[in-house]
């Protein structure tokens, strides 16, 4: 019985139909909603990541700017453009494409965000919100998984879930909102012993950790919901897949997500959502 796929492309377009009829309405209002994007040096990766946010800016009607700064840039000069954008009424959202050049202190800029412009939500104060489950932003990828478990018709209330990976960007804060939804959570990472035996027991397993098709299809369990957040090059065949193995895995699981078009389409959506968010809760 093979895994049903879940599709990210599908349900990311139904977030951004229903973020663009928002834009709408507040520029009905008078409000316009506007997304500042800053990539520093030349990163293949995030040279493709910012096309696609502009793109998606512009099929919702969100006004962008982008700003790509040369590689030597300093940590003034990218504060000040910060600080710049944190006073430009017209720009609700800021986000700072990672990685950074190696000189520059990522945290201290993260620091130097308005908390209401942090459309990621990696301020320490977004972050602290999370925690307590009193927040405005959600980071955009844990976000998306969730919505992504949602779409399946899976309740996460009581259900065992396990997260591979503890990263603040995506490991940490899913855990949070899985036990927000009343999920019982097990985090994982390099120093877990008995990974397997501990995967198996999911009923939602979310995979974050960037090794390639470390999740194999002995260590699920038979109808579990599994969440693939990796973005890895096969070694073999130089094709972009996640950390988990979709043709064993999908033999097994209940629902699975591919690489690409699962969360990835995801993450783009909610970053919409986030600057929709971002532009009411500054226009009261």
């Amino acid at each position: 019985m093979a895994a049903q796929i879940i599709d990210g492309k599908a349900v990311s377009a139904s977030v951004r139909s229903a973020v663009a009829e928002e834009v709408t309405a507040l520029k009905q209002k008078g409000i316009g909603v506007g997304l500042a994007v800053v990539i520093v040096g030349d990163d293949p990766a995030s040279r493709i990541y910012v096309n696609n946010k502009k793109k998606a800016c512009a099929e919702v009607g969100i006004y962008s700017e982008e700003y790509a700064l040369p590689a030597e840039t300093t940590q003034q000069e990218l504060l000040d453009l910060v600080h710049r954008l944190n006073n430009d009424p017209k720009i609700n959202g800021i986000l700072v494409q990672s990685p950074l050049p190696s000189h520059l202190d990522e945290n201290q800029i993260v620091a130097e965000i308005s908390p209401l412009k942090d459309v990621d939500a990696f301020h320490a104060q977004n972050v602290g919100k999370i925690m307590i489950g009193d927040f405005d932003f959600l980071p955009c990828t844990p976000a998306g998984c969730i919505h992504l478990i949602d779409s399946t018709g899976v309740s996460i209330e009581g259900k065992n879930c396990v997260v591979v990976g503890r990263s603040n960007i995506v490991g940490k804060p899913m855990a949070m909102l899985l036990l927000h939804r009343h999920g019982t959570v097990t985090i994982c990472h390099s120093r877990t012993r008995d990974l397997a035996a501990l995967c198996k027991q999911a009923d939602i397993l979310v995979a974050a950790v960037g090794r390639a098709k470390l999740i194999t299809k002995e260590m699920v369990k038979p109808g579990a919901v599994v969440i693939d957040v990796g973005m890895n090059r096969n070694p073999e065949t130089g094709k972009l897949c996640g950390d988990v193995d979709f043709e064993g895995v999908s033999q097994v699981a209940g629902y699975i997500t591919p690489v690409p078009g699962g969360v990835g389409p995801m993450t783009i959506a909610m970053l919409m959502k986030n600057t929709v968010t971002a532009a009411k809760i500054q226009n009261k």
